[in-house]
Formats: structure tokens, sequence, C-alpha cells
């Protein structure tokens, strides 16, 4: 058997978390392979919203397995918070999450030198969330960090060293804190973690592949917040494109089956960066109206524009996408006139390629097509979309070069419409 992956092709918040408990009723078992609390999957169904972190978010569905990868990165206390969460909605767990032992810890200090380091930059911020995901994945790099396996090998006597090293950097900072505070719920946090089984990922996934099982791997954040090849230095601290699920959980590229490549039927932003389609009026903030456009974990408001589509089709190329989903297609379903970004305008030459960066000389270049004016809402099958609703998604199909296989026309799990019968929705 192979690994679907599942990511976003945006600036993130695209819906992951919605399609993902759609699809899993099809899989066995469900990974998280990048990414830290910083990502928020908003679920609903049944009149009840759910956000999770850094569970995945298969953990809805029946007996499935759920795997925190050796790739993403996990803070005990939010890690805490999110378990006593959902167990207090009556989901038992321990016999459907695993860890794996290769995954780094989040330490409190590396909250402390998030928040300094993101003050220090003034009015160059990058927009981070401050809970130290980036300085966790520095000291992953420089090989100084500490892994959920140090758990069981002189884990104390790691955290001590650890944060010495940090304490150096906070007081050349002039950082004032209260470590003792932070750690009590930091450490009741690890005597959680320590009630999940803790495995080793790769070997785990392989076996489960050679037994037959379906593995779904679940992506955080979007393709244009990757290290590498998104909008740097305005990206998150991993790699977020398909690549990434074989280092994050331990399998081959052969490995690799389907990947479905999620995007909103317009963009959007939370925080710092070039975005070339951003709506500074009335048209955009309808749009963030129209679609909740508010951060689950931060409850930041998230910046509105047109579809891009020279950031999507290098989304595409670079994930080799299969499969496309387009969510939040009924937040534009009362626009007269919706406009589609399909090239940039750089120093008066017209690109169709993303570039190297993107500045305040990138201008995009648009085309103009007829809204559909209807509710689709209660729509319940492809057979009742408007036609104008059917050029859109011809068009965007056209130009990416990938069917849209799933539409989301609202934020309930039933409110998703399979087309081509090209995937068992159950």
């Amino acid at each position: 058997m192979s690994v679907d992956v599942l990511l976003g092709l945006q600036w993130g918040d695209e819906g992951k978390g919605k399609i993902v408990d759609v699809l899993t009723p099809g899989y066995d078992i469900i990974a998280r392979f990048q990414g830290g609390p910083n990502a928020g999957h908003t679920l609903e169904f049944k009149g009840e919203k759910y956000v999770l972190r850094s569970v995945p978010s298969g953990i809805f569905q029946g007996e499935k397995i759920n795997i925190i990868g050796n790739g993403a990165v996990l803070d005990p206390e939010l890690f805490k918070a999110e378990v006593e969460a959902l167990e207090a909605s009556g989901r038992d767990l321990s016999k459907q999450l695993y860890i794996s032992r290769k995954a780094h810890l989040i330490l409190p200090t590396h909250r402390l030198l998030d928040l300094a380091g993101e003050a220090q930059k003034g009015s160059g911020k990058i927009g981070t969330t401050g809970k130290g995901i980036g300085p966790a994945y520095t000291d992953k790099i420089s090989r100084n960090g500490l892994r959920i396996g140090d758990l069981e090998h002189n884990f104390e006597i790691k955290y001590k060293e650890a944060v010495a090293r940090h304490e150096i950097l906070l007081q050349q900072m002039n950082c004032e804190y209260d470590l003792a505070a932070l750690e009590k719920e930091w450490f009741a946090g690890i005597e959680c973690i320590k009630r999940f089984q803790r495995i080793d990922s790769e070997h785990f996934f392989n076996r489960a592949l050679q037994n037959g099982k379906k593995v779904l791997a679940e992506g955080a954040q979007g393709a244009m917040l990757d290290i590498d090849f998104g909008s740097y230095p305005f990206v998150t601290s991993s790699n977020t494109v398909c690549a990434s699920a074989c280092t994050g959980l331990g399998v081959s590229p052969s490995k690799i089956g389907k990947v479905y490549g999620i995007f909103k039927a317009y963009c959007t932003r939370v925080g710092s960066g070039p975005f070339p389609t951003e709506l500074f009026d009335d048209t955009g903030q309808k749009i963030r109206n129209l679609g909740c456009e508010y951060g689950s974990v931060t409850g930041r408001s998230r910046r509105c524009g047109w579809i891009d589509l020279v950031a999507l089709r290098y989304a595409v190329m670079i994930n080799g996408i299969t499969d496309l989903i387009m969510m939040k297609s009924d937040v534009l379903d009362d626009f007269e006139t919706i406009k589609a970004c399909v090239a940039y305008n750089v120093n008066g030459v017209e690109s169709k390629d993303f570039p190297f960066e993107i500045n305040d000389s990138v201008k995009p270049v648009y085309v103009e097509l007829s809204g559909w004016k209807t509710d689709m809402t209660k729509m319940q099958s492809e057979n009742e979309f408007p036609e104008k609703f059917n050029a859109y998604m011809a068009f965007l199909e056209k130009t990416l070069g990938v069917n849209i296989k799933i539409v989301s026309v609202g934020p309930d799990r039933e409110q998703t419409i399979v087309r081509y019968n090209g995937i068992s929705h159950q």
C-alpha cells in the first residue's frame, strides 16, 4: 500500500482538518508529519466545533490510529490541554493516539526565545504566534533538540542542559521571565505525554504498509509557508511540501500515492509577509466576514484577497498534486464578479512564474469571471451546481492542470461534495 498526502496549497488555513476528517473512513492510519501547535485544524459536525493543534484530524472517526510523526514539534502544555478537551467530549485517546520517539519537544524557554526574538525584529517581524516552534526547530537543526524518546533516557539532565543554553541567550536579549511558573504546567504536560504509546514511527509505518494498511499523511500550514519554497523569510520553520511527508514519517518517496492539494476559492494570509492579491477595500472585508476569517488558534484577523493562480500553480507543481480540493466556495456565492490573478507584472514585465522574491514591484494581473449569485450551502450533489460556478471550476482546472475532486460548500462535515466519483465518501 501507499501513503496518501494531504496538504495546503496557499498560506495555510485552507481547511485541511475538515477534509482529513471526511477522508479518514478510507484509511487505517492518520499521521501529522510536520509543524507545531500554531496549526489550528477546525472540524465541525453534529453542531459541535473542535480545534486541533497537534492531534491528527482523524481522531474523531471510529478507532483509526492517529500518529504524531517525527517531523512535528510538540508542546507538552498545549498537548495536555488538547487531550483533556477531547477526552471531556467523551473520546478515549489512549488506544488511538501514538507519538513518535523522534518528534521534538518545545520547551518553555523556546517560547521565551520566540517572543523575545520577534520583539527585537520591530517592524520587520515575521508574525510568529510566539509558541516556540521556530526555536524548537532551530535546536533540532543545530543538534541540540530534546526529543520524545529522551523521556526514557536521562531526561532531567538533558532538559537542564538545554535550558542553560537558552538562558544565556535570554540574558543577552535582556529578557525578564519567571521560568518556574512556566515549568509547572509544562512538566504536567510531560506526564500527560507519558500516558501515550511512544513508538519508533519509521518502523511502524513501513510495517503497516507491508501489511496492507492505508496511511493518510496530514500536513500543517501551507505550501507557500514552506521554509525553502515559500515567501521567505515570511514562512514557517518546517518544510510544508509533499516531500516532507517522507522525512517527517520515515517512508521512502516510492511509497507516496495520491497527493491531495487543498485551496480556498479565494486567498487568505495571517501575519506579516507578501500577499500580491490582498484586498484592502470593502470587498476584502466582505470576504473576511462571510468566510469568518479569524484564526482558530490565535483569533487574529486573516488578510483576504482574490485567488492567486500564479502561486497556486507553483504549489501544484512542487508538490505533484494529483487531486485538488476547493474549500469555502460558498463564501463567493453573493459576488457579481470574481477576479483571479493569472500572472504577475514585475517592473513592467508580465510573468506566470512564481519569482524568487515577492516585493512591492510585483503586481497581480487579473481576469474577471461572472459570479454565480446562488446559495450553495444546502447543495448535496455537483448536479446542483450553477453553470457559472462550473465555469469558475473549469477555468481553475484548465489553469492548474489538475481536476477538482472535492468541493466544500460550508464548514460542516456534511457540506462536502465529491465530484467524478473519484473518492469514496462515507
